[in-house]
């Protein structure tokens, strides 16, 4: 297990105290400090001795951070959990049963709730044909369900088998925050793996989306990223008209919410890494065993993300025709994939 932590002393505690209990003799802990200046490396080493702590240095981000983690851990299954993220009672014993239920899924997630575990947090990550990614089912009020595959699986309580970790070559530690557990997930999927929730493991969260807006310029250039790097080529290639009049439609969306800076450095940061975009590209498709048409069955062409600003009048208009693209698009790829 790898817990990745920045400054999070105050909420450390908490999450040590109820994963101690669930820990078996033979279970890893790595706590993963990225150069805190609170005293987290001690507060967790009080709050729990038996777990491990490697300070290194300096901020190297969640995904570059969780690899070294993975790396100086030996378990069959890597369990990612944020600092913040509280597992209930039964939650890694159930997180291990989907292991043996789901002997096709590379990667699972818990079901994971707000605080105070009456309203969703994410019971499965969704996945726009653009590349918007966001948390299934936010702030809805919890109710039952099953095991299901999803979109993509959330980074905070994140279980990826070493097989199959390995064979994806884990996280990209390009992704300094956000949209590195969707890129993980779509090129499990693509290598042939399945991605899903365990339902029975619950974890509280405590989440807020609202980061200020540098979030948008991580987010924006994550997801230009992850498409040039996951999607196959018939796919891409497929909705690449509509990736262009996105870029153009997002501007007035972008300056609407305060966010037009950070979407132009966004659009200048992917366009000079471009080369070495293509180049990582190269090495994720090698690995691909599953189909266009089947990698894009699990996307969406619904634009229900809570986070997005609500596009109006013509903009409104053109992103309801995606939905008549979309499916057009899933025609030709049920042809030609």
């Amino acid at each position: 297990m790898v817990i990745v932590t920045h400054d999070s002393s105050a909420a450390l505690p908490a999450t040590l105290a109820a994963l101690a209990p669930q820990l078996r003799e033979d279970d890893e802990l790595l706590i993963v400090d990225n150069a805190s200046s609170d005293g987290t490396p001690g507060v967790a080493r009080d709050a729990l001795p038996r777990a491990q702590v490697h300070e290194t240095g300096a901020n190297l981000g969640f995904a570059a951070a969780c690899n070294v983690g993975a790396e100086q851990t030996n378990a069959p299954l890597l369990l990612f959990l944020n600092p913040d993220a509280q597992t209930a009672p039964g939650c890694l014993d159930a997180l291990r049963a989907a292991a043996v239920a789901h002997a096709d899924w590379g990667a699972w997630q818990a079901f994971v709730t707000l605080s105070g575990g009456e309203r969703i947090n994410t019971s499965g990550g969704i996945v726009h044909f653009l590349g918007f990614g966001w948390a299934g089912e936010c702030d809805a009020v919890v109710r039952s369900g099953v095991d299901r595959e999803v979109a993509f699986a959330s980074g905070a309580a994140l279980v990826v088998r070493r097989e199959a970790w390995s064979h994806v070559d884990g996280f990209d530690p390009d992704y300094f925050m956000y949209v590195e557990d969707v890129d993980l997930s779509l090129r499990l999927r693509l290598a042939g793996y399945g991605v899903g929730i365990a339902r029975a493991a619950v974890v509280e969260h405590d989440y807020d989306f609202d980061k200020g807006t540098r979030k948008w310029l991580l987010l924006e250039t994550n997801r230009w990223r992850t498409l040039l790097a996951d999607y196959p080529t018939p796919l891409l290639l497929a909705v690449a008209p509509a990736l262009v009049a996105t870029e153009l439609a997002l501007l007035p969306l972008a300056a609407r919410g305060g966010w037009l800076r950070e979407k132009l450095l966004s659009q200048g940061a992917v366009i000079k890494a471009l080369p070495g975009l293509l180049r990582r590209r190269t090495e994720v498709q090698r690995l691909r065993r599953t189909s266009a048409g089947a990698f894009a069955s699990a996307l969406t062409a619904e634009l229900d993300s809570p986070y997005l600003p609500r596009p109006t009048g013509a903009l409104a208009t053109a992103f309801l025709a995606q939905r008549l693209y979309w499916r057009a698009v899933r025609r030709l790829l049920g042809l030609i994939a």
